[in-house]
This record gives structure tokens, C-alpha cells and sequence, in this order.
């Protein structure tokens, strides 16, 4: 039956799934590649990377198979869930699972640092839902399959080089300061939420193929959208609090890690100094000039 025709109930919704052969195959790909590379990255790698790869896969799997995946071509606001799912949720899990450490891999070179630099990703993180959006795109994923299923890939390869930027558990071609994250997580938070706004006073997007549905329970098509619209704007935010309280926790860890840095520096610049108490003769010119 189509799942235009069964209304989406909380029974559906826990027992409504979808094989997915290619999905299927690279989840299942994931976990196994990375339980053998756990094993040997261990004890680089914890138990808190993997149970975030495990959550990442499952939360993968919902979104490619579960009900959000049904019901993705029939509502508007599950939609939008599965483009959270697949931009931010499961990205961040899997940048919290430190991939590039397991594997042993650690870019560099100056197209590394340019492609990964914290405001390249931010600028394609904040883009592309305006483009899926507001632009035939959006209509092409609701009709042609493969094209949401590219669309899917792409927003997991940005929504992970993303987090992996500004979070920065695994290598990267140069490391900045967390204070840059906390900055352009505020300027994006404003970004996602006139997105939202436009989504919700704005005309109907794909209206012709909602309608052709026939779809006769549920919210209408105003609704729908309206709800879809607070999903991204309001649940958006809320991930959004919730990354910055990691970013603020691993910004306190880089400040105890550089202060412990420069007191080693200046401890040994101390015990490198000469024994008499005069300031000037730590200075080579002027102990120079008074024939010390």
C-alpha cells in the first residue's frame, strides 16, 4: 500500500521500512570497516568514538530505510527531518567517531587546508539547504529517486567535512583556534533561521506534486510546510546550543592545553637564565655594553 494512502501514526512510524540495497550495503561496510580499524587504532580510538560511529549508522539507517525515508516524498516536515538527519545529526556523530584516526589517513597540502578551512565548510553547510530548497532541486528529489539519493551523499560529505573542521577530533591540514567555531556558529544559527522564516511565509514549493498525491489525512499542504519550516528553523537551533556546548567544552580543553604550554616554555626560559638578579644582564645587547 502506498504510503500516500496509510496515515503516518506512531505504530507506522516504529514499524514502516524500506529495503535499501545501497544503503544496506554501506552501513553495513561502515560498521565492519570500522570495528577492524577500532581494533587497531586502540588506544588512540575509545569506547565513546565507537558507540558514536554506532549511532551515527543507526540514526543512517532511519533516515534511508525507516519511516523518514517513506514518508520523505509524502510530507514536507518529514523531509526537511531527513535533511537535519543526513546535513547534521549523522555527520556529527561520525566526525565524533574520529573516521580519519581509525583509518590512519591525516590530510595535508595547501588544496587540503583551503577545502577543510572552518569558513570553506561553513559557507557549503549554509548554502546548501538554500539551494535544495529554494531552487528546482528540490522538486527533481521528490520525483527522481537517484537524485535524492546523490543529494543524500552530498549532504553527508558536507555535513561531514563540516564537523570535522570545526570540531577537529580527528588530524587536520592546521588546526585553529575553537573561538573561530564559536563565531561562525552564531552567524549561522541567524542563517538558519531566516531560511526557516522564508519556508514558512513563502509560497509553496512543489505544490503540483503534493497535490498530485492525493494525500486525504495529515496536515494541509500550508500546514505541512509550516511545520517542516519550524523543524529546521527550531530543531536546527537546538542542535545548534547543543554543538556549540562541545565546541565551548573543547575550547576549554585547547586554552588548558596552551596554558600548559607556555608555563612549560616559560618555566624552562626561567631555568635557562642567569644566576645574578639584574634584569638587564638577561638582555645580550645591554649585557654586552656594560661588559658583562
Amino acid at each position: 500500500m502506498s504510503a500516500a494512502i496509510v496515515p503516518l501514526t506512531w505504530a507506522t512510524a516504529l514499524t514502516t521500512w524500506r529495503w535499501n540495497t545501497s544503503a544496506a550495503v554501506l552501513a553495513l561496510v561502515a560498521a565492519v570497516g570500522y570495528a577492524r580499524c577500532y581494533r587497531t587504532a586502540r588506544p588512540s580510538l575509545t569506547r565513546a568514538n565507537a558507540a558514536c560511529c554506532a549511532v551515527g549508522i543507526g540514526l543512517f539507517a532511519v533516515a534511508t530505510m525507516g519511516m523518514v525515508s517513506v514518508y520523505a516524498p509524502v510530507l514536507f516536515w518529514v523531509r526537511a527531518l531527513q535533511v537535519l538527519l543526513l546535513l547534521m545529526v549523522i555527520p556529527f556523530f561520525v566526525a565524533m567517531s574520529r573516521p580519519l584516526t581509525a583509518l590512519g589517513v591525516s590530510p595535508a597540502g595547501r588544496g587540503a587546508r583551503l577545502l577543510l578551512h572552518p569558513a570553506t565548510t561553513s559557507v557549503a553547510m549554509l548554502a546548501l539547504p538554500w539551494l535544495f530548497y529554494l531552487t528546482l532541486w528540490y522538486g527533481a528529489a521528490l520525483i527522481h529517486p537517484w537524485v535524492m539519493a546523490l543529494t543524500g551523499a552530498l549532504m553527508l560529505t558536507v555535513g561531514f567535512g563540516y564537523f570535522y573542521a570545526r570540531l577537529q577530533t580527528d588530524p587536520v591540514p592546521r588546526r585553529y583556534t575553537q573561538l573561530i567555531s564559536l563565531v561562525i556558529s552564531i552567524v549561522e544559527s541567524l542563517g538558519d533561521g531566516v531560511l526557516g522564516i522564508v519556508l514558512w511565509l513563502g509560497p509553496l514549493i512543489a505544490a503540483d506534486y503534493y497535490r498530485g498525491l492525493g494525500r486525504q489525512w495529515g496536515p494541509t499542504m500550508r500546514v505541512d510546510q509550516s511545520i517542516g519550516a519550524g523543524v529546521l528553523w527550531l530543531v536546527g537551533d537546538v542542535l545548534g546550543v547543543f554543538f556549540i556546548l562541545v565546541l565551548m567544552r573543547f575550547f576549554s580543553a585547547d586554552e588548558k592545553r596552551h596554558a600548559t604550554v607556555v608555563d612549560a616554555e616559560l618555566d624552562a626560559a626561567f631555568d635557562e637564565a642567569p644566576a645574578s638578579g639584574l634584569w638587564w644582564e638577561n638582555d645580550p645587547q645591554l649585557r654586552s655594553r656594560m661588559g658583562r
